[in-house]
């Protein structure tokens, strides 16, 4: 077990100070890291408190596993893979307030063979499947322990939940007949965001919000211009982050409500396309646009920044000219999951926002940034 001291340099902390009396949210910017053995790793998402992140870590070669991270110690955890059957590529897909990790455990770096896994304090073991179905996926998991995703695959591919010892289809039809084919997002309220198809019209995409208490499904809608959506994401309060197209042409990112339907997020400078991946209950989102790279972004209801403006330059950390960064999700209080390429190299990050007083006010939020961390 090594020991990782992270520290904030004096002008890290003057520039994020600089960053938050001018009104642009301010962050620091947090290597996850890798599990002993390993090269890169990458991150997926965190939990609605900001407590925990996930994702996976993974050597030159060879089998990856998921991980879970505390943002609280900066402590990394790797999660066994699973050893019956062997799925020797682990993937933490989503984790909980409880520390609750879900995602997949596959035979190749591909996902061949998928099988729904859930770590529970530390222990791996398969989630149910429905009957006749041998494959799966687990996308995300509440602070119910009730975990979303698919099963099957290509176009027998269906979307289900995964509750209480067992495994249902989601089956139900939104307007037009349209049904979901993968879960992504699951709240505490029951109400689940994926992606789906229209039976009439077999080139759109359709994104979808199934309630799971009423068994009921509606269509989130499209943009201007468009006619759907892919929906990836739904915060404790209900909104719905994705990306809207014309049929599958490329997307704009967007943040959906049920009372205020969808409203477009404004693409950063430079970017003519993008997703939101993840939203808040605030409505903030974050997400993942590109040119000739891929950008990171946030949005806070009004504006969209870029991830690399709101870091110190300094740390090492480049999140705007590779292919390989992204933001996939943001806590209520706002911490930041994704990839970016530090000194070269890929690497999960979590960026958490600091204090926007003055710079004292910085230096005890940050706890002049002396945590240990011990993977």
């Amino acid at each position: 077990m090594s020991t990782t001291t992270v520290s904030v340099a004096a002008g890290a902390l003057l520039s994020i100070g600089a960053a938050a009396s001018a009104g642009i949210p301010a962050y620091n910017i947090v290597e996850i890291g890798v599990l002993a053995g390993d090269s890169f790793s990458q991150g997926f998402r965190g939990s609605s408190d900001g407590r925990y992140a996930t994702g996976r870590s993974l050597p030159p070669s060879g089998s990856s596993r998921a991980y879970i991270f505390d943002t609280t110690t900066l402590t990394m955890s790797a999660l066994p893979n699973l050893a019956s059957p062997v799925r020797n590529f682990g993937v933490g897909n989503a984790v909980n307030n409880s520390g609750v990790v879900v995602g997949t455990g596959a035979t190749t770096a591909f996902g061949s063979s998928p099988l729904p896994l859930i770590w529970n304090g530390g222990v791996v073991s398969q989630l149910p499947l429905p009957a006749g179905q041998t494959i799966g996926r687990a996308n995300d998991v509440n602070n119910n322990n009730v975990a979303v995703g698919s099963v099957n695959g290509g176009s027998l591919e269906a979307a289900v939940v995964y509750s209480g010892g067992s495994a249902q289809l989601i089956t139900a039809n939104g307007p037009g007949g349209t049904f979901m084919r993968t879960a992504f997002g699951v709240n505490d309220a029951g109400l689940v965001a994926g992606n789906g198809v229209d039976p009439n019209n077999a080139a759109r995409n359709v994104g979808l919000v199934y309630n799971i208490s009423s068994n009921t499904m509606v269509e989130v809608g499209a943009l201007p211009g468009a006619n759907g959506a892919l929906a990836f994401d739904i915060s404790p309060a209900g909104h719905v982050a994705g990306s809207s197209m014309l049929n599958q042409g490329s997307g704009l990112p967007f943040v959906w409500t049920s009372s205020s339907g969808m409203t477009a997020i404004p693409l950063p400078v430079g970017t003519s396309q993008g997703s939101a991946r993840g939203v808040n209950s605030d409505g903030w989102a974050v997400g993942t646009a590109s040119s000739a790279f891929a950008i990171p972004f946030l949005y806070d209801g009004s504006q969209t920044y870029r991830l690399a403006d709101l870091i110190d330059p300094s740390t090492g950390w480049d999140l705007s000219t590779n292919t390989s960064s992204s933001a996939l999700s943001i806590s209520d209080n706002g911490v930041i999951i994704g990839t970016g390429v530090r000194n070269g190299v890929v690497k999960a990050y979590a960026m958490i926002p600091v204090p926007t007083p003055g710079a004292g006010a910085l230096l005890g939020g940050l706890g002049v940034v002396a945590a240990r961390r011990r993977r």
